[in-house]
């Protein structure tokens, strides 16, 4: 959420290479879906063709497991989904993927809905809600799963996890038959009722589908399609002690669902087939209704300096080497939001990176850049001392303030301008000051003359020192005849240009300075003189300087900042009153993303 009254117009984003975009407008233009039925909700194939033909030109789908929290991954994948959908009239469904009872929690159900809102999508169009979970949908699976019985394309082996992982074979020799694979429809049939009925233990019994254990896709060599776990699941409570494996119940979701085109990222590219398998085995039964849904595979987001392994997300937050899951630092949406990021800014990021077969890495400056170029055309403008340090103009009225203005944004004047208080007693940053200066330096130092921005120009004529030497408050003089927007303002020329805040009027606020969580591309990865029995853990390359937090001088009007208000910060990046920790005038900033690159190429 950025700052108010920030303009609406958002930058068109320069559309990347989509190869599944050629893939759908072909499908279009064929005519493929064009004689789908929908039911209003998912179905089989009876039950849609009972309604009308599908009002949607295309159908996606974003299928989170309700197990964790989004990341910067996944919004790749919302955002590529809901945008295809409403680029050619079609829908998006968010579905929760929620077949395993053991890992899934409402938490995760509720942050995922946020953060698909937060990023602008909605499953809510033209009177359709396309919010499902895929549990809803057990009764339909378990009863294809009888069908596959019944027509002999699924059995029910008893073998241990150790027997059926050493008959599986190798990516070079094919597997062995199952001695349980052929038991008569009748006894399989039995044997599943009974695993239903929770007669079993769990392992005892798994259901698999009859395909060919010598297939050189390990994926088809009689693939797990439903096992037993006698567990409470977040939904369904214990009406089930069975329950589907994922490859089995994915596509079937995407088919009840009537999908067009089941988006994933190339880690399920060999799964494609069992997928295809699968589907027709249904449909020949006359189950789910043609044209099945297309698989479609593309690259996952690689971005370096983060690492987006969920196992290595777990880690980071429980051994609190982070602050939590949306702690800034983090490539959560959670964090990100929280950290400033914008919405926008992804959308940007994400048509400029585009969608392809290949797995690439992505120079994390890619990414702060589109958040640079949304920001600055969004966020209004704000003055903060970061570094504190007292400016005394000694010719100044001791009891007088004035009003000085400064627009709210540069590049758009129907913003306004506000009121800046001006006063004998300022705050400026402790590097525009130098008693003796360095070889060009065009700040103050002994009678040297600034403009302060907005305001009028000061000569130095001095400072003050502690016990210690450290200059803790600066001398000037000021020039009445030079206030800015004033006649008089070009009358002396001047090379430096200060930010300053009233110290009598100042907001003082807590500012958390981020950074990236690695100080390395690769975190964990191998590098350029490493000794050859040398692993690495990502967590060394933990960047000791990901946060700082100081205690900074705030123009007085950003007390009134709301969570979530976004600003530029002149001359120091771009920050988000935190929306946690931000109090009513006492607001908390986050920085966000600095003006410009700082770590530079190849950093």
């Amino acid at each position: 959420m950025s700052s108010p009254n920030k303009p609406t117009d958002k930058p068109e984003a320069i559309p990347a290479a989509n190869f599944i975009r050629n893939i759908v407008e072909a499908d279009l233009a064929a005519g493929k879906h064009a004689q789908r039925h929908w039911a209003g909700q998912p179905g089989t194939a009876a039950d849609h063709a009972a309604g009308p033909l599908d009002p949607a030109k295309i159908r996606t789908r974003f299928p989170p497991e309700p197990n964790g929290y989004l990341h910067f991954g996944h919004a790749k994948s919302i955002l590529l989904n809901f945008g295809l959908a409403t680029q050619f009239g079609g829908r998006c469904h968010l579905r929760f993927d929620d077949t395993n009872p053991e890992k899934e929690d409402q938490e995760y159900v509720d942050s995922i809905i946020d953060a698909v809102h937060w990023l602008g999508c909605t499953w809510e169009n033209a009177g359709e809600t396309n919010l499902y979970q895929a549990s809803n949908y057990f009764d339909w699976m378990a009863a294809f799963a009888e069908y596959l019985i019944s027509a002999g394309h699924a059995y029910v082996d008893s073998q241990n996890a150790d027997e059926m992982r050493a008959n599986r074979g190798t990516l070079t020799q094919p597997g062995k038959d199952s001695p349980f694979r052929n038991r008569s429809v009748a006894e399989n049939m039995d044997l599943f009722k009974r695993m239903q009925a929770g007669e079993f233990a769990d392992g005892a019994h798994i259901l698999r589908a009859k395909i060919d254990m010598s297939a050189p896709n390990i994926n088809l060599r009689d693939p797990a399609i439903y096992r037993i776990r006698h567990a409470t699941h977040h939904n369904t409570g214990d009406k089930w002690c069975v329950y589907p494996m994922y490859t089995f119940a994915h596509p079937i979701e995407d088919a009840l669902e009537c999908i067009t085109h089941s988006i994933c990222t190339l880690e399920f590219e060999d799964q494609r087939p069992f997928y295809d398998w699968l589907l027709e085995r249904l449909a020949e039964g006359g189950l789910l209704q043609r044209p099945l849904p297309q698989q479609i595979e593309f690259s996952r987001l690689n971005l370096t300096y983060v690492v987006l392994s969920k196992r290595k997300l777990i880690q980071l937050v429980e051994e609190k080497h982070v602050e939590g899951w949306d702690d800034p630092r983090m490539p959560t949406l959670v964090g990100a939001r929280r950290r400033g990021y914008s919405a926008e800014g992804f959308r940007l990021f994400a048509e400029r990176i585009g969608v392809s077969k290949h797995d690439s890495l992505i120079d994390y400056v890619l990414f702060e850049d589109a958040m640079r170029e949304v920001m600055n055309e969004s966020d209004q403008r704000r003055i903060a001392v970061l570094d504190p340090l007292k400016l005394i103009i000694d010719n100044y009225p001791e009891d007088q303030v004035e009003e000085c203005f400064a627009p709210n944004h540069p590049l758009h004047p129907e913003l306004g301008q506000r009121a800046m208080p001006f006063s004998r007693e300022l705050w400026i940053e402790g590097e525009d000051f130098m008693e003796v200066p360095s070889k060009g330096y065009r700040r103050l130092f002994p009678g040297n003359m600034a403009r302060l921005r907005y305001g009028y120009v000061v000569k130095c004529t001095g400072c003050d020192k502690d016990e210690n030497g450290k200059v803790v408050a600066v001398h000037a003089e000021y020039l009445p005849e030079t206030r800015s927007g004033t006649p008089g303002a070009d009358s002396v020329k001047v090379k430096g240009n200060l930010h300053w805040v009233s110290a009598a009027h100042a907001c003082p606020a807590e500012i958390r300075l981020y950074d990236r969580l690695f100080k390395v591309p690769a975190p964990g990865a191998r590098r350029e003189g490493d000794a050859p029995d040398l692993e690495r853990n990502f967590l060394d390359d933990l960047n000791p300087e990901s946060k700082r937090t100081i205690f900074a001088q705030l123009e007085p009007c950003l007390r009134d900042a709301k969570p979530e208000d976004r600003f530029q910060f002149e001359r120091h990046g771009y920050f988000v009153a935190d929306r946690v920790d931000s109090q009513p005038g006492k607001p908390v900033f986050n920085r966000a993303v600095t003006l410009k690159d700082s770590w530079g190429k190849g950093a």
